[in-house]
């Protein structure tokens, strides 16, 4: 690996294994008229053909929100001056975690498949997620987003 990154699985105690030396993080992005983004992710891939978040490791030396958003270009052509985060939720399991950011989507774009990664790029009504085969860290994850999200007031 070259410039700190973090491609490569992490092997936890109990034999799970997770996507990213320094761990890893996605973006979920709500934009108010058109719902949540959702990637169709590649059949090769980990838990593949099923939908997620555009997301991946992170390198050494960034941060979780600078993840997240270079995932976020580089799967779906995300720009970022069409982001505004509103929170972050962390799941740390002490060896590895994994960094949701949400963010709004200040201005429309076209997202855009830009790796081999991506089946489709989709944006989904919130009401309509769980009705996708979802990654099944996103399903666990999703009700408790989607409850924050829902709720969120910005400062």
């Amino acid at each position: 690996m070259t410039n700190g990154g973090g491609d490569a699985w992490v092997y936890g105690p109990n034999g799970g294994r997770f996507w990213g030396r320094f761990g890893a993080a996605g973006l979920l992005l709500r934009h108010p008229e058109h719902g949540v983004l959702l990637q169709h992710r590649a059949v090769w891939s980990h838990f593949g053909d099923t939908w997620g978040l555009p997301g991946g490791a992170r390198h050494e030396d960034e941060t979780a929100v600078e993840a997240a958003f270079r995932e976020a270009r580089e799967e779906a052509g995300v720009p970022e001056d069409a982001l505004r985060v509103l929170f972050t939720s962390v799941v740390d399991l002490g060896f590895w975690s994994y960094t949701t950011v949400v963010a709004e989507s200040t201005h429309d774009f076209d997202p855009v498949i830009s790796d081999a990664e991506s089946i489709a790029l989709r944006w989904v009504k919130p009401d309509e997620i769980a009705d996708y085969p979802l990654h099944p860290a996103f399903a666990t994850s999703w009700p408790e987003l989607h409850r924050r999200l829902e709720s969120f007031v910005p400062d």
